[in-house]
């Protein structure tokens, strides 16, 4: 009787960790739920118990493809992180099989970002606040997950592609490579302009210095013919005879420089006045 009454006591006694709760099931039906951390008592035999983890999990999935807005194709990889918030309702909806549940979930998570992602741009999926995007969504979830006796307190995007087997890449490398071309057009476009109006600019400032030289040149030359004509006349004043004896020189210089050069003159020409006279 002892040993029977030993077994018994073990029977009854069970004990909740901390993260944790218990289900007691009397004879298959939920006799008591949400049983938090302790120890515990229960009938031996006709009662049993299910102990659940109540800590956050991380429910991970394959990634899902959406069509965005204009119809693109997209595969979006993500995560829930949720836990169980009813134990009565969630053994009842998956008879307390956390696989069931995670799949069951599944395709509530994928629906609500479906309808958000078809919503939205490419560019507003790919470089939008991804916490928007999951956020608004929260609360459609968990509508779903209420029915399990689950709750999702988070949802985060971990990866956005696009999927090589459709032609979104190929489409959105020739718009960027269409858009840089576009941009290269017009840089190109720019420099070119700013390259002629150099070029006008330095054309017309060698005019104005060319021609501010040549001004310059022609008024030092005329200065310096001045000042040769006024000691001209000065030395011709000073010594008239000395002044046409010069020029008389200079005349036979130029007249005689090739040494070659004839010329038949009378002898009493005034330009051979030098050459008869010495004085």
């Amino acid at each position: 009787m002892a040993v029977v009454a030993v077994l018994a006591l073990l029977g009854s006694v069970y004990t909740v960790r901390e993260g944790e709760a218990a289900l007691v099931l009397n004879l298959g039906r939920v006799a008591r739920a949400d049983i938090g951390p302790g120890l515990h008592f229960k009938w031996p035999l006709v009662e049993s118990k299910l102990i659940f983890d109540r800590r956050l999990t991380v429910l991970d999935s394959e990634p899902e493809r959406y069509l965005t807005a204009e119809k693109k194709d997209i595969s979006v990889d993500f995560f829930a992180i949720g836990r169980i918030e009813d134990l009565r309702t969630f053994y009842r909806a998956t008879n307390g099989d956390e696989q069931t549940a995670v799949l069951r979930l599944a395709p509530i998570i994928r629906d609500s970002l479906r309808n958000e992602i078809n919503a939205r741009t490419l560019s507003q999926v790919v470089s939008g606040d991804r916490t928007q995007i999951v956020g608004k969504q929260l609360v459609a979830i968990n509508r779903g997950a209420a029915a399990l006796g689950v709750r999702i307190v988070d949802l985060r995007i971990k990866k956005i592609d696009l999927p090589t087997d459709s032609d979104v890449i190929t489409n959105v490398y020739s718009r960027m490579r269409a858009q840089r071309q576009q941009v290269a057009s017009r840089l190109r476009a720019e420099g070119e302009e700013q390259a002629r109006q150099i070029k006008a600019n330095a054309d017309r400032d060698q005019v104005v210095l060319v021609a501010d030289a040549e001004r310059d040149a022609q008024k030092l030359r005329g200065e310096g013919d001045a000042e040769a004509a006024r000691i001209y006349a000065g030395a011709a004043n000073r010594d008239p005879g000395f002044y046409a004896f010069q020029r008389s020189l200079e005349a036979y210089r130029a007249a005689f420089r090739d040494g070659s050069t004839v010329i038949a003159l009378d002898k009493d020409d005034p330009f051979l006045q030098y050459m008869r006279d010495d004085r």
